[in-house]
């Protein structure tokens, strides 16, 4: 009897590690077709702000579209600002073609890093993605006009991210 119930929990167990690494697989599999695409939403979950502590984003809209294109920015900032249009809302928000775009597949399969300049209406920013093969992901913007600031979220595919705005989840 003991050897039955011990032989069941260590298939159960094997099932579940299967379960684990299949779903690991397939969403590496999804992180890399996104990124060849081009086309994919980064998505914050936390803000992490120079010399400031870690802040929740789960609850505030965010994201930084990138298209084949162009990048789009609707972020929140928290630090400080030099130089931006008085009663401006505070956040991070351009639309905009890359002056310079770069893609990089990290050795060792060990995720990519996507930089990019985008000239917003009355500053510069430079965006560097590092995301890891799962899709998690680190964003960094540097701004002429504000301390650089980092994001950690997700990345995924531009429709999920436009019908959970529409939506208003």
């Amino acid at each position: 009897m003991m050897i039955f119930i011990l032989g069941s929990c260590f298939a159960q167990e094997n099932t579940r590690k299967a379960k684990r690494e299949q779903a690991k697989l397939e969403r590496t599999r999804q992180t890399e077709s996104l990124i060849k695409s081009g086309e994919f939403v980064f998505t914050a979950t936390r803000a992490l702000p120079l010399g400031g502590g870690s802040i929740d984003l789960t609850t505030n809209t965010n994201y930084v579209k990138f298209h084949q294109n162009r990048i789009e920015s609707y972020m929140p900032f928290f630090g400080i600002a030099y130089n931006v249009d008085y009663g401006a809302d505070g956040g991070i928000k351009f639309a905009g073609k890359p002056k310079e775009f770069k893609m990089v597949a990290n050795s060792k399969g060990k995720g990519y890093e996507i930089s990019a300049t985008v000239t917003g209406k009355m500053d510069i920013y430079q965006l560097s993605l590092f995301v890891t093969p799962e899709g998690s992901a680190t964003l960094l913007i540097i701004s002429n006009n504000r301390n650089s600031i980092s994001y950690s979220g997700e990345i995924g595919k531009l429709e999920e991210a436009v019908n959970e705005q529409t939506t208003g989840m």
